[in-house]
C-alpha cells in the first residue's frame, strides 16, 4: 500500500496539470493521501488482530494436544516404604553393618542422627489431605548420598523411588537448611587479635611456621555451562567452573570461603576483589600487632600464606622465586610449602568425601554454590565432632611428603 498510492497520485497529478485544473488537483491530492493513511491504519489493525487470533488458536491447539497424565503417582514410586533404600537398606546397615552405612552416607550413624534432629524441623512439611509429605529423614539421607556419590537424579530415582524433579527441590532445600543451622556454629572467622594469635600458635605448633593465621588458595568446581554466559565461566583447563576461594586453619577447617568467582578469573583477581582482602588491609580482620619471631628481636607482621599466584603484601606471604636461591631461601620455601599444604589437604578431603565436587554438576551456578557451601559446613562439622576421623591417613601422607621434601631440600643445600 505504501508504494501504490504515490503512483496513483502522480498519474492523477500529471493528468490534471495538462488540463490546468489547479485547485481541484490539490483537493483531490489531499483526498487520496488521507484515504491512503486511513487504509494503512486499518490494514495494520487487521494484521495485529490476525496475529492475536493466531496466537490464541495456537495456545488452544497445544492444550488439546497435551497428553493427559495416566496416573498421579506411578505405582512403583508409591511402594517406596516397602522397597525404597531409606526404609529398607539403610535400616539393615544401621542394625547390621555400620561400616557400610558410613561408606554409603560418608558419615557414621550417630552423626546422621544429629543433623536430622536439628535440620529436621526446617525441612518438615505439613500433613494435609492432599498428599502425604516426604519424611525429613528420607530428604536428608537422599541429599547426603547425592553429595557423597555425585549420582545423577535420573539414576537415583529408581533406588530411592523419588522422582528426579522432586529430588532437585529436596537437595537444594536440605542444603539451605544445613547452611542456616550450622554455618554460624562451625565456620567462625575470628575478628580479634586473640583469636588470630591462637590460630597462629597452632600453625607454629603443627607446621613449624610462625605468624601464619590461615592458608589461602582456590579450587575450580566444574558445572555445566550456564545459559547465555559466553566465555565468562570458561577456564584455561577447558571446562566451566565456579571458583571456591578459601582460608583454611591448621586443623584443615575452612574459616572463610567465597564462591563469587568464575572460571575466566584468576585466583589473584578473585582474592583482590574479595571482602577478606579489604578487611585484611584496613585492619578490621583482627591481625595482632607485629611482634618478633621466636629467637629474634625484629617485629614481623601476621599474614596469610599462599602460592605464587598471589602478590607479596604485608598481609600475604609467598615463597621465593625458584631462580638463584641460596640455602636459607630454599629452606624457607620448604617450610612455607609444608605449612601451605593444609589448604590442599582440606580441598582433597572435601572433594573425596563429597564426590559430587569431582563431577560436572548439572545445576545452575546458584545451586552449585549452595551445594558447595553445604559440603563445607558438613566438612567442618565432621572435623569438629570427629577430629581423628582421617588424621591417621593424613599424618602418614604428611610424614612421607615431609621426609621426601626435606631430603630433597637437604640435597640442594650447598654445604661448605
Amino acid at each position: 500500500m505504501i508504494g501504490v498510492w504515490p503512483a496513483y497520485t502522480q498519474r492523477i497529478a500529471s493528468v490534471l496539470r495538462k488540463r490546468t485544473y489547479r485547485v481541484p488537483f490539490l483537493a483531490l491530492l489531499h483526498f487520496f493521501v488521507d484515504l491512503g493513511r486511513e487504509t494503512m491504519e486499518v490494514a495494520l489493525l487487521q494484521h495485529q488482530h490476525d496475529l492475536m487470533n493466531l496466537a490464541v488458536h495456537h495456545i488452544q491447539d497445544n492444550k488439546r494436544r497435551r497428553r493427559r497424565r495416566e496416573v498421579w503417582v506411578r505405582p512403583w514410586i508409591g511402594r517406596r516404604r516397602q522397597f525404597g533404600l531409606y526404609d529398607q537398606l539403610l535400616v539393615e546397615f544401621r542394625n547390621e553393618d555400620q561400616r557400610s552405612f558410613k561408606n554409603f552416607m560418608r558419615i557414621p550413624p550417630e552423626m546422621f542422627d544429629e543433623p536430622l534432629a536439628r535440620v529436621g524441623p526446617r525441612i518438615t512439611k505439613q500433613h494435609t489431605w492432599y498428599r502425604e509429605p516426604l519424611e525429613p529423614g528420607l530428604k536428608l539421607a537422599l541429599t547426603l548420598h547425592h553429595l557423597a556419590s555425585g549420582s545423577k537424579y535420573s539414576t537415583m530415582k529408581y533406588g530411592w523411588r523419588v522422582p528426579h524433579n522432586t529430588q532437585s527441590l529436596i537437595v537444594r532445600e536440605v542444603c539451605e537448611a544445613i547452611i542456616d543451622e550450622y554455618m554460624p556454629e562451625v565456620m567462625n572467622c575470628p575478628t580479634t587479635p586473640e583469636g588470630r594469635r591462637a590460630m597462629s600458635d597452632k600453625f607454629l605448633q603443627k607446621w613449624n611456621f610462625p605468624h601464619t593465621c590461615e592458608a589461602l588458595d582456590g579450587k575450580h568446581i566444574a558445572c555445566k555451562c550456564p545459559p547465555k554466559s559466553g566465555s565468562q565461566y570458561f577456564n584455561y583447563k577447558g571446562f566451566y567452573p565456579v571458583v571456591l576461594m578459601a582460608l583454611v586453619d591448621a586443623d584443615d577447617k575452612f574459616i572463610w570461603a567465597d564462591l563469587g568467582g568464575t572460571g575466566s578469573a584468576a585466583d589473584a583477581q578473585i582474592y583482590n576483589n574479595s571482602e577478606i582482602k579489604e578487611f585484611a588491609e584496613d585492619g578490621t580482620i583482627g591481625f595482632p600487632a607485629p611482634d618478633p619471631l621466636p629467637n629474634d628481636y625484629q617485629d614481623v607482621p601476621y599474614f596469610f600464606i599462599g602460592d605464587d599466584v598471589f602478590a607479596l603484601r604485608e598481609t600475604t606471604m609467598k615463597s621465593y622465586s625458584l631462580r638463584g636461591l641460596d640455602n636459607e631461601e630454599r629452606i624457607f620455601n620448604y617450610r612455607l610449602s609444608r605449612a601451605r599444604r593444609v589448604v590442599e589437604n582440606a580441598f582433597g578431603i572435601l572433594a573425596n568425601r563429597f564426590q559430587v565436587l569431582l563431577t560436572t554438576m548439572q545445576h545452575n551456578p546458584s545451586t552449585v554454590k549452595v551445594i558447595v557451601k553445604a559440603c563445607i559446613v558438613l566438612h567442618n562439622l565432621m572435623r569438629i565432632r570427629y577430629p581423628g576421623l582421617q588424621n591417621q591417613q593424613l599424618d602418614t601422607l604428611d610424614i612421607r611428603s615431609s621426609y621426601a621434601t626435606h631430603t630433597l631440600a637437604i640435597r640442594r643445600v650447598r654445604w661448605p
